[in-house]
């Protein structure tokens, strides 16, 4: 027995509950709220999917010819309304543009990896090489980097990094660094005096007999490193140059490799004989565009491809950009396992990788479909749940006025046929609240209608009989139950 009354308890709960969520969820205006909802969600999800990405980038040196190329390249995005922007962050020097990278600061750096090297730094374009040129008049017999020992050269600086590497490649070769001001002849043997140079200087210097050869950093086919060459030619009485050789490159990558091999090619400097002669073995540093590992990989993809396939509009405004190349690579995991790392988005291009939009996010369409599918299910599983109980509703309304159709007929009291009434009343009255939050079909609706007037014309006939209301022909109560008929059809359809 108490199992029994807990089991209507739990009935009745649940019919409750239902009761409320069927009167909350199939509102005409739920539905509209639901459905508008669902479209602010859709155009939010549009919107965000359609926002640029936009990553930092730190660049430096501040009037260096490379930050001008990244500069000049934000500003071609924001024009084009690309989906990805670049936002500078500026910096004096390449190792604390370096080191923001590091840092997580910003997402993509300028990085000369001899200066500073990231540890979470992947490249994804070499902006420019630049190499070790040392020129020397040939009278000197200077050939190759060894030969310099106990020799005073000019360096021509350009950057503040200009000094330290020349320095680890006098410590490479047992080389000691020595002070500018030293006579050559004051040079003790393994001794090196290192003369900073403006490129005004360096004729001079070389006439003079100052320096024995003239040292430059730079892109073999810039204008400063044809301007040394030239420079030191002019400080020569036979105007005959050569250009000095590192040899050992494999080597001085394995101790350094952060720097490249540079091969300067004959003729790079033009005139006639051509300058070189032949080709000369070098090294060199190079300045990299590079990325945080942690960006994501089709940001950088998109980077990447933009800044190549816009090469010769931005050598427009930045001439450097015709320098620029693709790193080194010849397989895949060689490119992400070389020494100086590539971003994997950016061998996503260089490779004709790139994802497409339902290769980037097939796993979120999947999981939506997954998910939404079950959700689907389970709203039409409460549609129809919610549904029978709905029509369970109507059935026991219509059930009742069967039950009172009878009662009325066999009352013998006026006191029951009033108790009869008023439960009428109120069953009609939520009829009445019921169709007020939704739509009835024709039929049931007509069978509401039917049942209601037979259950007046019963009570009617019951206090007739009793001698307690007033009189009503049948065609009276027919043609009342026409009309009511006639109403109700016009109210469902």
């Amino acid at each position: 027995m108490q199992r029994t009354q807990g089991d209507k308890i739990g009935a009745r709960v649940e019919h409750r509950l239902l009761r409320v969520a069927s009167a909350i969820f199939l509102r005409r205006e739920w539905l509209l709220v639901l459905l508008a909802l669902g479209l602010a969600m859709t155009a939010a999800l549009v919107f965000y999917l359609s926002r640029p990405t936009v990553l930092t980038v730190a660049v430096a040196p501040q009037d260096g010819p490379e930050t001008g190329l990244i500069e000049a390249y934000a500003q071609a995005l924001n024009r084009a309304r690309e989906d990805v922007r670049l936002k500078l962050v500026r910096h004096g020097d390449v190792r604390d543009s370096g080191a923001a990278l590091q840092a997580g600061r910003t997402d993509l750096a300028i990085v000369r990896p001899d200066v500073f090297m990231p540890e979470n730094g992947l490249t994804l374009a070499v902006l420019h090489d630049e190499a070790l040129l040392i020129a020397a008049p040939e009278a000197a017999g200077i050939d190759d980097f060894p030969d310099l020992a106990r020799k005073r050269i000019g360096v021509v600086v350009r950057h503040d990094a200009d000094l330290p590497f020349l320095t680890n490649m006098l410590a490479f070769y047992d080389l000691a660094q020595a002070a500018g001001d030293v006579p050559e002849a004051e040079l003790g043997p393994g001794h090196v005096a290192l003369v900073p140079l403006k490129p005004a200087e360096v004729t001079a210097a070389v006439a003079e007999k100052r320096v024995d050869a003239v040292a430059v950093i730079a892109s073999p086919s810039s204008r400063p490193a044809l301007a040394t060459v030239r420079a030191v030619e002019l400080g020569v009485p036979d105007r005959k140059v050569d250009l000095v050789s590192v040899p050992d490159t494999d080597a001085i990558l394995q101790r350094y490799p952060e720097l490249q091999a540079v091969t300067i090619p004959a003729g790079t400097f033009g005139g006639r004989p051509k300058r070189p002669a032949e080709e000369v073995k070098t090294v060199g540093a190079s300045y990299r565009l590079m990325a945080r590992s942690a960006v994501n990989r089709v940001a950088v993809a998109s980077v990447t491809q933009h800044l190549f396939e816009w090469r010769s509009r931005l050598a427009a405004v930045a001439p450097v950009a015709k320098l620029m190349k693709a790193p080194d690579f010849d397989t895949t995991v060689a490119a992400t396992s070389a020494r100086l790392p590539n971003h994997p988005g950016a061998v996503d291009y260089f490779e004709r990788e790139q994802q497409t939009f339902l290769e980037r996010y097939e796993d979120y369409i999947y999981l939506f479909a997954f998910f939404g599918g079950t959700i689907g299910s389970g709203v039409a599983w409460l549609g129809q749940r919610l549904a029978r109980k709905r029509r369970e509703r109507v059935d026991i309304v219509l059930d009742r006025l069967l039950d009172i159709l009878r009662e009325a007929r066999g009352a013998g009291r006026v006191e029951t046929l009033d108790a009869l009434a008023r439960e009428t009343d109120e069953l009609v009255a939520d009829v009445v609240q019921y169709a007020r939050e939704r739509t009835i079909d024709a039929r049931t609706l007509s069978a509401l209608i039917l049942a209601v007037d037979a259950v007046q014309a019963a009570l009617g006939d019951a206090r007739r009989q009793l001698g307690a209301g007033p009189t009503e022909s049948r065609a009276e109560a027919r043609a009342r139950t026409a009309r009511l008929l006639a109403h109700g059809l016009s109210a469902a359809e």
